[in-house]
């Protein structure tokens, strides 16, 4: 039995972009497999809920289906409880991104299709699309600042190197499959609850790829693909936010067999800096200054993201007064304009005075 999307990441059905997207970066930052009590099998439904939720057209038809259709049309993410057919589809399966009937992957919008226009679907072999993976990179405030490469080490699912992710022993001749006639997709008729309709499901000879040999790749027996370490360089532009997730395209799982690859997923934890306290683009600064530069006026060195800067202090400035550092905030992702900085001025009263101090001032509170 399927589960509901929503109650996966602990959500009702109103729930809004900004909560979607709250709720699975905590629930990925808790079961994430490299935590000390992480949990691999729902850190993968967490992220599987989510690619189906924060995906506008997939949550429209997850919404309205209770399911989602992907891009060669065969059926995603199922939100059915139960069995809606009583006389056809035995389980809906998230793992394969489509419905599993009779031990046969069936393609829904085929089989919709084939409903109201009396026929098959005449699309070519479908694409296999590996896992996205999601994974959680730390980086330190002066690197959120500046931008910097990191590189990350995986053990995923990568392209077989010895046939290419053909599945095929090198040099063996790779023919189109007889079975589909290289479309990768087989037409059959089935019963069902609605009557008899024809269905288009993958070929079980060529596993879908519409391509066959002779002999399979010794390292990846036949799947394109092998487990392996990959060390991958992730770019991180200026200015990100804390808990941004950024998406490096194509370097997830492997699809195997001639498929797409996978995305990965990268959920960036900014550490806080001890002096520096960020609101969007603008940084927020604590100046101390004594009480004689505040009643005189002075220049003070200033600390900002891109050093010290000399800024001056007007005569009677008060405690918790604000001053502005125009373009000395953080920059905005692949350029644009800056923040700016903003100074808070605390003066500092003497805890300790000397006789001389203390006659003085009196003397300076008789005169005001």
């Amino acid at each position: 039995m399927a589960k509901n999307l929503y109650e996966i990441l602990g959500l009702n059905r109103d729930a809004s972009d900004e909560e979607i997207k709250k709720a699975y970066r905590k629930l990925a930052h808790k079961y994430h497999p490299d935590k000390k009590d992480g949990d691999e099998a729902k850190f993968k439904e967490v992220n599987s809920a989510y690619q189906v939720l924060s995906d506008k057209t997939k949550k429209q038809q997850y919404d309205q289906f209770g399911q989602t259709f992907d891009g060669t049309g065969g059926a995603g993410a199922s939100g059915f409880q139960g069995n809606p057919f009583s006389g056809g589809f035995s389980d809906f399966s998230e793992a394969n991104g489509g419905a599993h009937f009779e031990g046969m992957d069936i393609d829904l919008g085929d089989i919709f299709g084939s409903m109201f226009s009396g026929g098959g679907s005449k699309r070519g072999a479908r694409t296999k699309k590996g896992s996205d993976i999601a994974v959680d990179v730390e980086i330190s405030f002066e690197e959120m600042v500046a931008g910097v490469k990191k590189e990350i080490r995986l053990y995923k699912n990568v392209q077989c190197d010895k046939c290419g992710g053909t599945g095929a022993e090198p040099g063996v001749k790779i023919k189109k499959c007889s079975d589909c006639g290289g479309t990768g997709r087989r037409q059959v008729s089935r019963r069902t609850f609605f009557g008899s309709f024809a269905q288009v499901v993958t070929c079980p000879t060529c596993e879908g790829s519409g391509e066959i040999s002779d002999k399979k790749c010794s390292k990846c027996k036949g799947a394109g693909r092998v487990k392996e370490y990959e060390n991958i360089t992730i770019e991180i532009p200026p200015g990100v936010e804390n808990e941004e997730t950024l998406v490096v395209r194509g370097k997830g799982e492997a699809g195997g067999k001639n498929g797409i690859d996978g995305d990965l997923y990268i959920n960036l934890r900014v550490k806080s800096h001890p002096d520096f306290k960020r609101e969007g683009l603008n940084v927020f600064y604590k100046l101390p200054i004594s009480f004689s530069a505040a009643a005189l006026g002075s220049k003070a060195e200033v600390p900002t993201v891109d050093g010290k800067v000399e800024m001056k202090i007007a005569p009677g400035t008060q405690s918790g007064t604000i001053l502005r550092l125009q373009g000395k905030g953080l920059p905005q992702h692949y350029g644009g304009r800056r923040g700016d900085q903003f100074v808070e001025i605390q003066v500092i009263t003497p805890k300790k005075l000397s006789r001389k101090a203390k006659k003085l001032l009196e003397e300076l509170e008789e005169a005001l």
